[in-house]
């Protein structure tokens, strides 16, 4: 992942880097798929190393040199050229200069990894099997995160690391970054797990070259990892070449096979007949209206009575039933979404342009993976499962410093789970995460931009099945918002008004996973809280229905066409350090619900309430519920730090609007999805323990796989290092105003700081520089003061 430019248009304005080198692209993924495990990316060198013992002089100078590793919305350290940095021979620089180690590995990283692994199979035919599912940077210990935010990289920080006699020993080194990657053997269908370590990289007069060397490798028996869009497409053009197929599609009239579309669906796991002993897909199909229509709304006409089943890995269609001549419902008129289309053909013209100016810029400052934003300053990382990771989330709160919140932020999971008992709806239960990647599936904002303002960009790059390097441009969104009033109070006496407008960062990405979108969005703001929160949009799954039939599991939308109930679902994973530095284990949490006081001589009015705490010592103890009534939550608090009052500083999960699986407990969804079942699950935290159904949720036959199995451990959570994970869902009942694309929906949750600071940290938040003029029309227009 990359920091990029974007050029201004009409709708945001990005912010420029050309200091940015070049980005690897396809032709770096060629170089490695060779047998050689060395490829030369564009690498710029590093600053000095730091030296042993730093005397004053020279703290001053790393402090001073913040500034210059900061600068104002995206520029990069300034750095020579590589011909001046470089000494006669090959100099060997420290891989701390170059990447932190919580940056996304490069796309020259991953081309290392792919060809160290393709060198390692044991014959050609191996090699030439091995599809590759993910590539990842397999994240440091802790120790090793605070070791370089303390000497090698902003923040700069030497009071991450423990205090030891004598001083600390700065290291000339971090360790080598290392790669994990999960491999599909397209011949025996066996799912592997490696791990790459990047040993060196060189520079040269050329630019540099990696070394990777295999460190691990294990084949992990009955699973199937996620598919991958090239075997989506490849299971449409298998299916639409079917002969006893395009006989079914003749039958209901369509023999043009352009207008097909063949959405190919994980099949979950109902009965052994979806064992992980066959890659599997059972598709949907859908038929558009014209071909000749780019943006043509296919998912209109569902095709139903089909039954079709795919093997994945020799892409054939292994059983093909035309079980019920169901007709295809008749081409909706307002079944299109694009200008020109809509509901009469006709669009508003009484919308006039909105602008987000910021005359100065924005208040934000990025070094490479690294914001700062007023107080906040925390590291961005995107992974192909998960996409936006938030790292090393920390608040500067004056004379006590950077102070921790949370290490990692990502939502880890979603579960899309559809409430008609009628085929095939009764098997839509998509892991679209742990079954397609959300990551993978996300959006470059250079084909649509999604916000507002000043933007910084940044790209993600990934493998891709065959292990090229792909790159989703302008993928992660990085931008200020404002959000109304953040506080204000007049005066009823001198009538004297003081307002504060409320501003926040808001770092987000949007992906597609078939038919619906989906935006992930991390906000920060300046009274201390961060807010998760997802937005959902896109095109409803719909089912087709027999002329004057109706169906009470979902809305009729159109004759002959209604759109099932359903649920979403997501998991949030948070790693949470509050006032803890790397590695230390000093969080709590607690539980507080409202009470109502009993009536009696402690309540004579019969007007009391308070708030109660319970404190969660165990795994078990922590499978939790949301109770609006008692208005429920959670405060993780740090043991050892307190606020001036002598109460333990915290930061707490606020639930929003949440609901849970409405399906019995028999569904057989909920074997692989048995995190679902409480809204919050504590943890001790365990580096191996990422995904709430497991690893590889695709086909699983194994019941309550993840977070259900890992908490049956009953872990101490009572001053430890814990992790949150926060299930919330919506139940969707289809409305028309849904048709043809879908309003964007709101779900989330908040983390709010509850005894963190001494104050409300928004009061020295200075007043606005613009005033109102009033306008003979009435309207009011912003002027500077």
């Amino acid at each position: 992942m990359a920091a990029t430019p974007e050029k201004a248009t009409p709708c945001c304005i990005a912010a420029a880097d050309s200091s940015s080198p070049p980005l690897p692209r396809r032709a770096a993924a060629a170089a490695a798929a060779s047998a050689e495990v060395e490829v030369q990316p564009p690498l710029p060198p590093p600053p000095p190393p730091p030296q042993p013992q730093p005397q004053p002089q020279q703290q001053q100078n790393r402090a001073s040199a913040v500034t210059s590793l900061v600068p104002e919305v995206d520029s990069q350290p300034k750095t020579t050229t590589p011909s001046a940095a470089v000494t006669k021979g090959i100099q060997v620089m420290m891989r701390a200069q170059t990447h932190h180690p919580l940056d996304p590995l490069s796309g020259a990283e991953i081309s290392v990894a792919v060809a160290t692994v393709r060198a390692a199979g044991a014959t050609p035919e191996v090699r030439d099997s091995m599809r590759f599912i993910e590539v990842v940077l397999l994240e440091p210990e802790k120790h090793v995160v605070a070791l370089a935010d303390a000497y090698f990289f902003p923040p700069f920080q030497p009071s991450l690391l423990p205090r030891t006699k004598g001083g600390p020993v700065i290291p000339t080194k971090l360790p080598p970054r290392r790669a994990r990657l999960v491999v599909y053997n397209k011949k025996s269908n066996e799912t592997s797990v490696w791990v790459v370590e990047l040993t060196e990289v060189h520079a040269a007069t050329r630019g540099g070259h990696h070394r990777g060397k295999v460190i691990s490798s294990q084949v992990v028996p009955d699973v199937q990892p996620p598919m991958d869009a090239v075997e989506y497409a490849e299971c449409e053009a298998t299916v639409k070449d079917f002969p006893p197929f395009m006989e079914a599609m003749k039958r209901r009239g369509i023999e043009d096979m352009d207008l097909v579309m063949v959405d190919a669906w994980c099949v979950g796991y109902h009965s052994n007949a979806d064992a992980p002993s066959r890659r599997l897909a059972k598709p949907l199909i859908f038929c558009r209206t014209e071909s000749d229509c780019p943006m043509e709304n296919g998912y209109a006409r569902p095709v139903e009575g089909i039954h079709v089943l795919v093997d994945m890995q020799n892409m054939v269609v292994i059983e093909f039933e035309d079980r019920k001549l169901v007709p295809l419902p008749p081409a909706d008129p307002l079944r299109n979404y694009t200008p020109g289309e809509t509901r009469g053909g006709v669009d508003r013209s009484d919308v006039k342009p909105l602008q987000i100016i910021q005359p100065e810029g924005p208040s934000f400052r990025v070094s490479g993976h690294f914001v700062e934003w007023q107080k906040w300053n925390f590291r961005i990382g995107f992974t192909p499962r998960e996409g936006l990771v938030i790292y090393s989330v920390a608040y500067v709160d004056g004379s006590r410093g950077r102070r921790p919140v949370a290490h990692r932020l990502s939502f880890v999971e979603m579960v899309v789970p559809y409430g008609d008992p009628n085929e095939p709806h009764y098997r839509k239960n998509a892991f679209d995460a742990g079954e397609d990647g959300l990551g993978k599936n996300a959006h470059s904002l250079k084909k649509g931009c999604d916000c507002l303002g000043y933007i910084k960009y940044f790209d993600a790059h990934f493998t891709n099945f065959t292990g090229g390097v792909e790159t989703i441009e302008n993928c992660v969104c990085l931008h200020e918002e404002d959000h109304g009033i953040l506080w204000k109070h007049q005066d009823w006496r001198t009538g004297l008004a003081e307002v504060r407008r409320s501003r926040r960062l808001t770092a987000s990405f949007i992906c597609t996973v078939a038919n619906y979108e989906y935006g992930f969005f991390w906000h920060f703001y300046q009274d201390g809280k961060i807010e998760a929160e997802v937005k959902l949009t896109g095109i409803l799954s719909l089912g087709a229905l027999q002329p004057g039939e109706s169906r009470k599991y979902g809305t009729t939308i159109a004759p002959g066409l209604y759109a099932p109930v359903h649920q979403h679902f997501f998991v949030a994973r948070m790693d949470m350090a509050v006032d803890c530095k790397p590695g230390e284990a000093h969080n709590q949490v607690v539980e507080v619900n409202v009470k109502v006081e009993e009536a009696g001589k402690n309540n004579v009015h019969n007007n009391a309430f308070y708030a109660e705490e319970e404190l969660l010592k165990t795994e078990t103890q922590a499978m939790r519920d949301c109770n609006p009534l008692t208005a429920r939550h959670w405060i993780v608090r740090n043991t050892r730090t307190v606020n001036r009052t002598g109460q333990l500083t915290g930061y707490k999960l606020v639930p929003g609007s949440n609901c849970l699986p409405l399906a019995g407990s028999e569904a057989k969804f909920l074997r692989r999805s048995a995190f679902l079942k409480h809204n919050l699950w504590v943890t001790q935290y365990s580096r191996n323990e990422m995904y709430p159904g497991g690893e590889f949720p695709n086909q699983n036959p194994r019941v309550g796989e993840g977070l259900a199995t890992w908490v049956k451990q009953n872990r101490p959570i009572e001053e430890n290092n814990i992790v949150l994970w926060y299930v919330f869902g919506i139940t969707h009942i289809p409305r028309l105003e849904d048709w043809p694309v879908m309003p964007v929906e709101h779900i989330g949750f908040m983390l709010m700081p509850h005894g963190f600071f001494n104050c409300s940290p928004a009061v020295d938040v200075p007043p606005s520089t613009y005033d109102l003029d009033i306008k003979e029309n009435g309207v009011a227009k912003l002027s500077k003061l």
